[in-house]
C-alpha cells in the first residue's frame, strides 16, 4: 500500500510519511482555530516538496476542510464582516501580484511576516493599536490581506489578526475565519487556473491526503468546546507568531 501511495503521489516513502503526519496535524489545528492549514503545510513541507507544488495541494486540502466546516461557519460568522474582508481581499490580490513582478518576492515576504509577528505579539501582550478592530481597519484589512496574498501568500494570517482584535466571542471569530477562507477558495481557483499550477500531480496528492486531513479536522472541531474557548485567542496569537517565525526561518535560512 505504501509503495502504491508513494508512486501515485510521486513522493519517496519518507517524504510521504512526513507529509501524512504534517497534514494530519495541520487538520487538527484548522479544525480548532479555523485557519492556518496552508501556512503549516507550506512552512513544514517547503524543504521536502517544492513550494510551487505545495500551493495547489494546499488549495485542495483547504477546500475539503472548508466544506466540512462550512455549516459551523455559516451558523457562527458575522457575514457582514466576512463579505467586506473577502471583497477587499479580491481587490487586493491583483495589486499584490502586480507588485510581485517589480519587487523582490523574498523581501516582501519577510516584511509581511515581520509585520504579522509584531502585530500578533502586540495583541498577545494587550498592546493593540486603536485602528485595529475598527470599521476603517476592517476595510483596510481586507485590501491588505489581498495584497499580502498576492505578495507573499499570507493573506489569511492578516485576516486572522483583524478578527482576533475584534471584540467578538471566540465562536464568532472562528466562524468568520472559516467563511473567509471558504469564499477565498473561488478567487484562488481563478488564479491557479490562470497560472497553470493546478495539475494532475496536485490532484492526486490532494485525493490521497484529504482523508487524514479530515480525521485531523474532526478531532480539532471536537476540541473546540466551551471549556477550551477561553484559550482560543491566546492559542491563535501564539500560533500566528510561530508561523511567522517559521516562515522567516524558511526564507532567511
Amino acid at each position: 500500500m505504501l509503495e502504491y501511495l508513494s508512486e501515485i503521489t510521486q513522493l519517496s516513502h519518507s517524504q510521504f510519511i512526513y507529509c501524512l503526519i504534517t497534514v494530519f496535524v495541520a487538520g487538527m489545528v484548522r479544525g480548532f482555530s479555523g485557519f492556518a492549514l496552508s501556512a503549516i503545510v507550506v512552512a513544514s513541507m517547503a524543504r521536502t516538496v517544492p513550494t510551487v507544488e505545495l500551493i495547489p495541494m494546499a488549495y485542495l486540502l483547504e477546500g475539503a476542510a472548508s466544506l466540512v466546516m462550512l455549516r459551523g461557519g455559516v451558523r457562527d460568522a458575522d457575514m457582514s464582516i466576512v463579505w467586506v474582508l473577502a471583497i477587499g481581499s479580491a481587490i487586493g490580490v491583483p495589486i499584490g501580484l502586480l507588485a510581485t513582478t517589480s519587487l523582490p518576492v523574498e523581501a516582501t515576504r519577510v516584511v509581511a511576516l515581520c509585520l504579522i509577528l509584531v502585530l500578533a505579539s502586540m495583541q498577545l501582550f494587550k498592546i493593540t493599536p486603536r485602528f485595529v478592530g475598527t470599521k476603517a481597519g476592517l476595510y483596510g484589512t481586507g485590501l491588505f490581506a489581498g495584497m499580502a496574498t498576492g505578495l507573499a501568500s499570507v493573506g489569511g494570517m492578516v485576516v486572522a489578526l483583524y478578527v482576533l482584535a475584534s471584540k467578538i466571542d471566540p465562536r464568532s471569530m472562528r466562524g468568520a475565519l472559516v467563511m473567509y477562507l471558504f469564499i477565498g477558495m473561488f478567487t484562488s481557483l481563478v488564479w491557479h487556473l490562470l497560472y497553470g499550477i493546478m495539475d494532475m500531480r496536485a490532484v492526486m496528492r490532494g485525493v490521497v491526503f484529504i482523508p487524514p486531513l479530515l480525521i485531523g479536522v474532526f478531532i480539532g472541531v471536537q476540541l473546540f468546546r466551551p471549556s477550551l474557548q477561553g484559550f482560543y485567542k491566546r492559542f491563535c496569537l501564539v500560533l500566528l507568531m510561530c508561523l511567522s517565525v517559521a516562515g522567516l526561518v524558511s526564507v532567511l535560512g
